[in-house]
């Protein structure tokens, strides 16, 4: 698998409106996210999917966005800013060894990692901090681009979530994807 981090300036194409012919965060988010909730979203580049987090948790909700790019979490704040949706988001700049989660510990209702663990150096951290985020009955999608991504690479990721505790409750359909959700 891949192991190096998406440029910061393609988080601008990555963001495009354009893109939602193919992924539309709506309605990819919309069984799993309501509002009150606490997200985590590692990885949102210049957000894509952040901004309708950040909707469908409602002013009582929050979003915890980390990348380990500042110029990420830069143009991150300023979409968000933008539409209004700022003060919903938590947008941290982590070091590339940890997410920083400690005080998320047992608090996230849902995470989202889109086209993210094959980014990473290495995926059982990744996988064991997620975990350690989520309160007991959480979910937490995975989405893998399956041009990026083998099968055989994404069961790896699949079995790397279940030896964090993360239990398989779904395989959903998103195009030209890989996808899984998981239970804690």
């Amino acid at each position: 698998m891949a192991k190096r981090v998406c440029p910061w300036w393609l988080g601008y194409l990555l963001a495009s409106p354009v893109r939602r012919v193919l992924h539309d965060p709506a309605k990819i988010l919309a069984l799993y996210i309501h509002e009150g909730m606490t997200v985590l979203e590692p990885g949102p580049g210049m957000g894509f999917f952040t901004l309708e987090l950040a909707r469908r948790v409602g002013p009582s909700g929050r979003v915890v966005a980390v990348d380990v790019q500042a110029k990420m979490i830069g143009g991150l704040k300023r979409r968000l800013a933008r539409k209004g949706l700022l003060e919903r988001v938590d947008a941290r700049v982590t070091p590339g060894d940890s997410m920083g989660l400690r005080d998320l510990a047992g608090k996230v209702d849902f995470a989202l990692a889109f086209a993210v663990v094959h980014e990473m150096p290495a995926m059982d951290p990744f996988f064991i901090e997620v975990a350690e985020a989520l309160r007991p009955g959480a979910s937490f999608l995975l989405v893998e681009p399956a041009g990026h991504v083998s099968a055989i690479e994404f069961e790896e990721e699949v079995r790397a979530a279940h030896h964090a505790g993360l239990s398989l409750s779904d395989r959903p359909s998103i195009r030209r994807s890989r996808a899984a959700l998981f239970k804690k």
